[in-house]
């Protein structure tokens, strides 16, 4: 029987790229989709028991002496800072997979099933565990994502306009009579 790996709860993170209710495709096609979320953890944060999971999972399959170039599950944010908004340099952060739909819950622990309620720029927490991998010569430690919980809102991520934001309200035109039914049919 395969030893069961330890589950740790990451501290909170705010949320980016949140793909939780459906799997996203992966770059190699080869690769089946995954549930993913990208974690900003935020600068001046305790990473120290995610990196000694992420070290006990190197150790597991190399021992102490850890191959060069090994791929780190945390990478800094200065990597996607000009990019993408959330991202700051000097701030870490994972993304996180797993082939199976992770459970998510709000702060009461109720599920959450409509997607505008789980979005890009809220905070969150999950549990994950680490593995080890060795794949064409990639080497590296990556995070497996298990059951997520939604902390707090927050602004959301996204340059695009409200729909309040993007019209004025519209006065109705005395006289104006509504277009006829059929009107002009440009394809005739």
């Amino acid at each position: 029987m395969a030893e069961k790996k330890r589950e740790i709860m990451t501290p909170e993170f705010r949320v980016a790229f949140p793909n939780v209710f459906k799997p996203r495709e992966q770059k190699r096609k080869t690769d089946e989709p995954k549930f993913e979320i990208v974690a900003l953890f935020p600068k001046g944060c305790d990473l120290t028991e995610l990196k000694a999971l992420a070290r006990e999972a190197a150790e597991a399959k190399w021992g102490k002496e850890l191959p060069a170039g090994l791929k780190s599950p945390f990478r800094d944010g200065a990597e996607r800072a000009k990019t993408y908004e959330g991202f700051e340099a000097g701030a870490f952060f994972a993304t996180i997979k797993s082939k199976f739909k992770p459970g998510l819950v709000d702060p009461e622990v109720n599920p959450i099933l409509d997607q505008q309620h789980f979005y890009a720029g809220c905070w969150a927490r999950c549990f994950v565990v680490a593995f080890a991998y060795d794949v064409d010569g990639n080497k590296g430690v990556s995070l497996s994502l298990g059951h997520v919980q939604k902390t707090r809102d927050d602004a959301p991520f996204t340059k695009r306009a409200t729909a309040e934001q993007a019209f004025a309200p519209v006065k109705p035109v005395a006289g104006a009579a509504a277009p006829a039914a059929g009107g002009d049919d440009f394809l005739k």
